[in-house]
């Protein structure tokens, strides 16, 4: 059984909605999720001219391949109405891989861990709720510890549970 932790992005429409609905097409399709962090507002990243972002971090247990999750994700994003018209456009449900076990991928479709993530506090923050300790595989630092260093101004608030 592997790990895999998957970042949640919305900013269209009910997000919170877009976010539960999320979830369970990753229960359904993808495996079980064993934990979820908190949900966190967000200003957007890279195309800044957008409303802000709602996200949130899973944890989930699968017995896919890398790949088929990919497939599976990008199927859960297409049902739920994501449209890639434009590089960070305002969606109704963006899913990444951030972590898939400690493994390092690097296929033309797939990168893990994900490569921008020790740059975006909207997804280090959650992630450092549920595996605070868990060690980047190539940078070979933490989570907290690469959110603590993180130079971003971009804020990120939790939201109340």
């Amino acid at each position: 059984m592997s790990v895999v932790y998957l970042l949640l992005g919305s900013n269209m429409g009910n997000s919170l909605q877009f976010l539960a609905d999320a979830r369970n097409h990753i229960g359904k399709n993808i495996g079980a999720i064993s934990a979820s962090s908190s949900i966190y507002q967000t200003a957007a990243w890279g195309k800044t001219d957008q409303p802000d972002f709602l996200n949130q971090v899973v944890k989930v247990a699968c017995n896919l391949e890398p790949e088929i999750v990919l497939q599976a994700i990008l199927a859960i994003e297409t049902s739920m109405g994501r449209e890639r018209a434009e590089k960070w456009a305002a969606r109704t449900i963006d899913i990444d891989i951030l972590f898939y076990d400690l493994m390092i991928i690097n296929h033309e479709n797939l990168v893990v861990p994900h490569p921008f993530l020790q740059e975006r506090a909207f997804a280090l923050a959650p992630l450092s709720e549920l595996a605070p300790n868990l060690e980047h595989p190539i940078l070979k630092k933490t989570i907290s510890t690469l959110l603590a260093n993180l130079a971003s101004d971009l804020s990120v608030r939790k939201l109340a549970n």
